[in-house]
């Protein structure tokens, strides 16, 4: 019968791992400690990109905190009124950190000839909503206000959020949107973004056994973001509850479709293109919640790296 099912190379490449099963977390802060493990291996077979300096600085948030900001700048680039993208790890609310997805972002840097800045925003369940979203409007408001001693073009900067960095980036154009901020944030690209609490996979589902993020972890990690009330729950904390969403800058997203947020990206691009938002959508056939941290060489991640670089040549 016909139906879902890994991508031939991606099976092959789970194969090699054999099937140890990973550990599974009861809580918020066992869940970052078998993030940042299980990453922490992947990454270190990968060697981090040439060409890319790494530097960093501080900047305030909304609660008078001092945070950092990293930035990475490929060789090459300009350095005055250049384009710039402000990236949101990810990690399910409670997990991740920059330098965990150090290789990424630089990745994203050398593929894309744009320099990157990441604010090290804080975690759930010590900094639950609405302090990460906070955090990173205050990176991006200070991105702008600094932007002539960057070498950055305020007109150009655009927002990219992987997983829960998904979520909170999305949460941020709409605060962006709502704020009137100026100037607005010329691109935002949602790479399989965490977007809805009520997403609910039953274990009877044929997705749940391809699941690499599972709902036990998103319901976790929801909790930890969110809490236990869930009345009146901020469109900037789940993005998928916004009954507007007119306004969003020109929005890239991808999932690959063995993702437990497949659907609610599904529904929200529908939502944005319903509100002639400028979406494009790719759906990756094969492959579940981040897989080209796993597999790098797969033609598939070939296919989603150039896609997700082609999107950005007009910021």
């Amino acid at each position: 019968m016909a139906g879902i099912k890994w991508d031939t190379e991606f099976g092959k490449i789970l194969e090699a791992f054999g099937s140890q099963p990973r550990p599974q977390a009861e809580d918020a802060l066992t869940l970052r400690g078998i993030v940042a493990a299980s990453l922490g291996a992947l990454y270190s077979f990968r060697p981090a990109p040439e060409g890319v300096d790494e530097t960093s600085f501080s900047f305030p948030a909304k609660d008078g905190s001092t945070l950092t900001m990293y930035r990475f700048t490929p060789h090459g680039a300009k350095t005055t009124e250049a384009p710039a993208l402000l990236y949101v790890h990810g990690g399910g609310m409670v997990a991740g950190s920059v330098e965990l997805f150090k290789k990424s972002i630089m990745e994203i840097a050398s593929k894309t000839g744009i320099s990157v800045f990441a604010p090290a925003y804080r975690l759930a369940p010590e900094h639950p909503f609405p302090t990460p979203v906070d955090d990173v409007y205050a990176a991006l408001e200070h991105l702008q206000d600094r932007s002539g001693e960057l070498g950055v073009d305020p007109k150009r900067v655009g927002v990219w959020g992987a997983s829960a960095g998904g979520g909170i980036a999305a949460g941020v154009a709409l605060m962006a949107r709502d704020k009137a901020l100026t100037p607005p944030i010329a691109k935002l690209h949602l790479i399989y973004p965490m977007l809805d609490d009520r997403t609910n996979i039953a274990p009877e589902n044929p997705l749940s056994k391809f699941l690499v993020w599972t709902q036990k972890d998103d319901n976790i990690g929801w909790g930890a973001y969110l809490g236990a009330e869930r009345t009146n729950v901020s469109p900037y904390a789940v993005p998928a509850r916004a009954t507007d969403v007119s306004g969003l800058p020109p929005t890239y997203i991808d999932t690959g479709n063995l993702d437990l947020f497949r659907d609610e990206i599904l529904e929200f691009a529908a939502k944005l293109a319903k509100a002639n938002v400028d979406v494009e959508l790719h759906v990756y056939r094969g492959v579940p919640h981040g897989w080209e941290i796993v597999a790098p060489d797969l033609a598939v991640t070939k296919s989603a790296v150039h896609n997700r670089a082609w999107a950005l040549r007009e910021l």
